[in-house]
């Protein structure tokens, strides 16, 4: 019996020395590893404001909204493009590191795009033919908007064929269910945005609240029936808000994110104080005439040129809002968390 207890006792002893001489309790292991961690998050942390300063991110900064209608060979109003003027201003795009993303990520915060590169956000209204019209073959026919930006794409490698397109019930030219839903499926699948333009293009200001659920609703309801896409932006006819702003962002057969007027400026960034979801401006594509000499694209896009600390530039890193510390003051609380400033 003794010798059991004796046998007993030598191997509690044993085990001591095995765990308690040689080895940490798991208290000490635990810190450690939380130790760890909070050293690799700060390196990571620092690698991040490293290369965020490296490419003077701005997250805070101004994005060019462009807004197109029709694109056609003879334009007839300053409204219109020619295939050639269209194909000049995406060329310019990319020659000026620009990347387009559509209008919902862009509400949405999902401005994924490479370090060092600035979003464009295309826009077309209208639903017109001459932005998308199928071949026989399925595909966009030529010199269409649609087409003309998968040129440009294929033509630059990792510059992506990205744009919203607000429509209304003339549904690119088409009449019957089957030809509307192929060309609003054939934008889902490759891609686009399918956004609300309101049903009959009314001029949404001064009519009833009723009227204004109607108008958005009915083509909202349209969409969605025949692409299974509920829009998530709106596109104000003739940039115009209703009598309450908010009527066009919430009712009954839709929830937008975004509302789209029709100018002059390009947009304060969603992470930005200034940013109002319920009125964001666009600027007209066009050159420096009339108006336009101070507030369509080409004049907007010297502007951002020229003062590029004004400008959106992306620390390639969809988890942060990057920019300079004396931005900080404009930057909106509730991004705090993914705040990066250096």
């Amino acid at each position: 019996m003794r010798l059991r207890i004796l046998s007993g006792l030598g191997a509690l002893t044993a085990a001591a020395i095995l765990s308690g001489c040689d080895s940490q309790p798991d208290t000490t292991k635990l810190a450690d590893t939380k130790v760890d961690a909070a050293t690799k998050l700060k390196a990571t942390k620092a690698a991040k404001v490293k290369n965020a300063a490296k490419v003077r991110a701005n997250e805070l900064g101004q994005i060019p909204v462009l807004m197109f209608h029709r694109i056609v060979p003879k334009p007839q109003t300053t409204d219109d493009r020619s295939p050639q003027q269209f194909r000049a201003d995406l060329e310019r795009l990319v020659k000026e590191d620009y990347v387009p993303i559509t209008a919902a990520e862009m509400v949405a915060g999902k401005i994924d795009i490479p370090a060092g590169k600035h979003p464009v956000v295309l826009t077309f209204d209208d639903s017109s033919p001459s932005q998308l019209t199928l071949n026989q073959m399925g595909e966009p026919q030529k010199d269409t908007a649609v087409a003309i930006l998968k040129e440009v794409a294929a033509a630059n490698p990792g510059w992506k064929p990205k744009a919203t397109f607000y429509v209304t019930r003339d549904m690119f030219g088409k009449t019957t269910r089957e030809e509307q839903a192929q060309m609003l499926l054939w934008l889902k699948d490759n891609g686009f945005e399918i956004g609300n333009h309101t049903s009959d293009h009314l001029n949404l200001r001064g009519r009833s609240h009723k009227e204004v659920e109607e108008q958005i609703g009915k083509i909202a309801a349209q969409i969605n029936s025949l692409s299974y896409t509920k829009p998530t932006t709106i596109a104000l006819p003739y940039g115009n808000q209703p009598n309450k702003k908010d009527w066009a962002m919430r009712g009954k057969l839709y929830n937008h994110q975004g509302a789209f007027l029709a100018g002059y400026t390009p947009a304060p960034a969603p992470f930005s104080k200034s940013y109002d979801p319920a009125g964001i401006p666009r600027i007209k594509a066009m050159e420096k005439k009339g108006d336009c000499a101070q507030f369509c694209s080409h004049a907007w896009l010297d502007w951002l040129k020229k003062n590029p600390d004004m400008r959106y530039t992306s620390d390639g890193d969809v988890s942060t809002v990057a920019y300079p510390k004396y931005k900080a003051p404009y930057l909106r609380k509730s991004f705090t968390t993914w705040s990066l400033p250096y």
